[in-house]
């Protein structure tokens, strides 16, 4: 199961301005600790998912920068698209790692990351999980919000004013974080339904 998918920025390897932002981010379930009788306000359940989502956006900023440095990439591939160019996600930096338990999840979880220009995408999910369906999904998921958001294109939508369509294109691709197994035409269907729904 995925527990989590956000969208953050992402800065080069030697940047020294700005800080790592969460554009968006969404919880599936709910994170209980069994040694934790304490019942806990809504507000320090904000703030703790808030807090683990960062944590997990800077540790994907720092895995993108250093396969960027390895592959002797520089800051200039990270500018925004200046024209309605499509992004080869194909081609986009992805990866996974761990995270051990307590860091800054309660049990351990495995991250996949991509990273798009500017912009890097991920899910947090179960380490048991298969990783090859979970990438697809994720480059799924990332080729669909870039298409329906322009979020690469200067003066395209603002993202923080868009959730309620993340939202939607989640309810169906990655239902209450359960991963499908989709093939081309189920998907078609889907972006059909979708796009429908949105044109309105």
């Amino acid at each position: 199961m995925v527990h989590a998918f956000l969208i953050h920025t992402l800065r080069a390897a030697k940047a020294e301005e700005g800080l790592c932002r969460v554009l968006y981010s969404c919880f599936f379930g709910a994170e209980n600790s069994p040694n934790d009788s304490q019942p806990h306000s809504a507000e320090r359940d904000r703030l703790l998912r808030k807090e683990q989502i960062l944590a997990v956006a800077r540790q994907v900023e720092s895995m993108y920068q250093l396969q960027q440095q390895a592959c002797g990439r520089h800051a200039v591939d990270l500018q925004p698209q200046s024209s309605d160019d499509p992004v080869a996600l194909h081609e986009a930096p992805c990866g996974a790692f761990r995270l051990a338990p307590g860091d800054p999840f309660q049990e351990p979880r495995t991250v996949v990351w991509l990273g798009v220009l500017s912009i890097g995408f991920a899910l947090v999910l179960d380490t048991h999980e298969n990783l090859l369906l979970v990438e697809s999904t994720l480059r799924l998921l990332a080729r669909l919000l870039l298409d329906h958001l322009r979020l690469l294109v200067p003066g395209g939508a603002n993202l923080l004013l868009r959730a309620d369509c993340i939202e939607g294109i989640l309810t169906r691709f990655l239902p209450h974080g359960q991963l499908l197994f989709l093939n081309d035409q189920f998907v078609q269907g889907l972006e059909k339904e979708f796009s429908a729904a949105w044109s309105h």
